[in-house]
């Protein structure tokens, strides 16, 4: 039997480094992902040589090859109820399209925590600011691009010493108030993520239900392993999970995923659906330098359905 990978790596990564960036940055990593008229687009986040982040933009015709702006899509707000929760840096985009708009959530770091911020573009030229949408400490959010009896939902990561760090699920009648929010998957002990989950891509809109490419931690005696695993989600109540795969889909192995300025790790803030049935994954590699591959929708939609776990134990 052929052990054939679920996602093909490009053999052209990584696809975005720090030489590619026309200004002075340390990394490129953790990019949020999206599709208009023919064009890719990658929000990535970058480390600068004082250790903070600031989100760079970079566009590709064949979602390949990536051309980076000349100037930041994103740095520290100097507004002030956006400043003093952005003062350590933004950082991890996702990118959800609803209508004519692109929201993106963000990590905002400062003395406080860590907070999700929420900003909108119509052309990716501009943002605009909309909302801090979560209290400290939350590290991940993403929106599903679609309202559900016509209110918005998104999975979230509230951080817990008490439980193993889950992904829940909340819903919004307007984008920036959020609640009924509940559990929806859970680390396995033992297992590739049993240290820790977290959301990853927007979600995926299938036949069989939203495809949700999230993150799972291991920890090892010579630290923490993250790699990429998928769930699918009801099409019609996105907080009913119809399966959890039990294996994950992508793990560090090309030597920029193994070493870098985290060792060890692939994390995805985006993925983009084509219309021949295959899915772009966009991941940092090692936090340090980003990365593409390729993947039959089918087949991850295959592989939570027939080798399946339990969300919630």
């Amino acid at each position: 039997m052929i052990n054939k990978p679920l996602v093909t790596r490009y053999e052209g990564n990584p696809i975005l480094t720090k030489h590619d960036i026309p200004y002075a940055v340390e990394t490129v990593h953790n990019a949020g992902a999206t599709k208009i008229d023919d064009q890719y687009i990658l929000l990535f986040r970058s480390h600068l040589r004082n250790g903070r982040s600031i989100i760079g933009i970079a566009r590709s015709d064949d979602g390949y090859t990536f051309k980076a702006d000349h100037r930041p899509f994103m740095v520290p707000s100097t507004e002030k109820e956006f400043a003093i929760h952005e003062e350590y840096g933004v950082e991890d985009p996702r990118i959800c399209t609803i209508g004519d708009e692109h929201f993106i959530t963000y990590s905002a770091y400062s003395r406080f925590g860590v907070r999700i911020g929420l900003a909108k573009t119509r052309d990716f030229k501009t943002v605009e600011r909309v909302s801090l949408i979560s209290q400290a400490d939350m590290r991940n959010i993403v929106v599903f691009p679609d309202t559900f009896n016509g209110r918005y939902a998104r999975l979230d990561r509230p951080h817990s010493e008490i439980n193993p760090w889950c992904i829940w699920l909340s819903w919004s009648p307007d984008l920036v108030h959020w609640g009924d929010s509940v559990p929806v998957i859970q680390p396995v002990p033992y297992h590739w993520d049993e240290m820790k989950i977290g959301p990853g891509a927007t979600p995926i809109k299938t036949a069989r239900g939203w495809l949700n490419i999230y993150h799972g931690v291991f920890p090892t005696m010579d630290g923490s392993v993250y790699r990429l695993g998928v769930a699918l989600h009801d099409l019609a109540d996105p907080a009913k999970v119809l399966g959890v795969a039990d294996d994950w889909i992508l793990s560090p192995e090309d030597p920029w995923e193994l070493t870098g300025y985290v060792h060890n790790v692939v994390f995805t803030c985006g993925a983009i659906a084509e219309d021949d049935g295959t899915v772009k994954i966009y991941w940092g590699g090692a936090d340090t330098v980003m990365c593409v591959g390729v993947a039959n929708i089918d087949d991850l939609v295959d592989l939570c359905l027939k080798k399946t776990r339990p969300p919630l134990s």
